[in-house]
């Protein structure tokens, strides 16, 4: 396979589809410009234009609404929005129309297949109201789904996914990782919701996690490994429909649990796993649920600040000596992935 970055696998499922489906256009702020939203929809715009990749003005609801009724009439809109954090301008026509649209017309009407792209713009300052992960707020809701793939190939397998699909989708991108490169296939092939991955064996102690702190775990899991801790890292791609099956299995095997998210801890997507565990497999537990989430603060704007406030591998490798009645003593402390991440280029 070839090796894409991530930000260039999601280009590419966008203009295989369009390509196949000429009923798919995007729509976002500044998806026409330049840099094409920090390239993901530069090559659609060149070679689809103005048409079909329009520039919309700053009215995210508006937006929703517009794209709901579209597909609505058999279109297939893609919405862009540069941070996660607007979606939540979005959230009414998303929940009350799109996520309920099958459901109140008895299915006679379909579905309105809307699919929506949040980018998490987590790093360099960007404080309380431009780096939050909003996908535990819209996974609350029957009838959407909600994907955090963590690898390039999986950015373009879940967005072809969606593309193709008859459900309204809502796929978060942490925009770190962007840069990330990887093996991805040359075929537009869907990867589907609610399958989750193993992305590393091991019998001591389960990490489930999604999005950027996928890779967080496998560092952490690294460094564990010399301790002789042997850690099994879940990636759940979706978080609705989520694949409670796999985590259930990782778990029953190994007996402990660390949850890692890129958000709060509490009522979120950490909390749900730790339910479904509690809910269907209470005494393959040995010990208590550790979670490693976002300080229960909005986040500081203050660089320093900010790097100690995401968590990162530092932290899952504390939650999984607790876990395992260990005490971390000649472990260095691990510099997080997004440390070094410098800026939107």
């Amino acid at each position: 396979m070839r090796t894409l970055t991530y930000w260039q696998a999601i280009s590419e499922a966008t203009v295989q589809c369009m390509e196949v489906d000429e009923k798919i256009f995007i729509a976002g702020e500044g998806v026409d410009d330049v840099k094409g939203t920090f390239g993901t929809t530069k090559e659609a715009f060149t070679r689809f234009g103005p048409k079909r990749v329009i520039d919309v003005p700053n009215s995210e609801n508006a937006t929703a609404g517009i794209a709901i009724g579209a597909a609505a009439a058999g279109h297939r809109p893609l919405v862009v929005h540069t941070r996660a954090d607007f979606m939540f301008l979005a959230l009414d026509p998303l929940v009350n129309l799109a996520a309920k649209w099958r459901y109140m017309y008895g299915g006679d009407k379909g579905g309105v297949p809307v699919v929506t792209r949040g980018v998490v713009g987590r790093g360099w300052g960007q404080g309380a109201t431009h780096s939050q992960s909003p996908h535990a707020t819209f996974a609350h809701y029957a009838g959407l789904h909600v994907a955090t793939p963590a690898s390039p190939a999986d950015a373009k397998g879940m967005l072809v996914q969606a593309l193709t699909g008859d459900t309204p989708v809502v796929l978060i991108e942490n925009r770190n990782l962007y840069p990330l490169t990887g093996e991805v296939p040359e075929e537009a092939t869907p990867i589907p919701f609610g399958v989750g991955r193993i992305a590393r064996r091991g019998t001591d102690v389960t990490v489930v996690a999604a999005s950027l702190m996928v890779h967080e775990a496998e560092r952490a899991a690294e460094q564990l490994a010399q301790r002789g801790i042997s850690v099994e890292v879940v990636d759940v791609r979706s978080i609705r429909p989520l694949d409670e099956g796999i985590i259930c299995e990782s778990v029953a095997k190994t007996g402990r649990l660390v949850v890692a998210d890129t958000s709060w801890a509490r009522y979120g997507f950490a909390a749900e796993v730790a339910a479904v565990v509690a809910e269907h497999i209470p005494q393959a537990l040995l010990a208590p649920v550790r979670r490693v989430t976002l300080p229960d603060s909005p986040a500081p704007v203050s660089r320093p600040l900010e790097e100690a406030f995401h968590p990162g591998a530092s932290g899952i490798v504390e939650a999984c000596l607790q876990v395992c009645d260990e005490v971390r003593s000649d472990l260095p402390v691990l510099a997080d992935v997004a440390a070094g991440f410098v800026g939107p280029y």
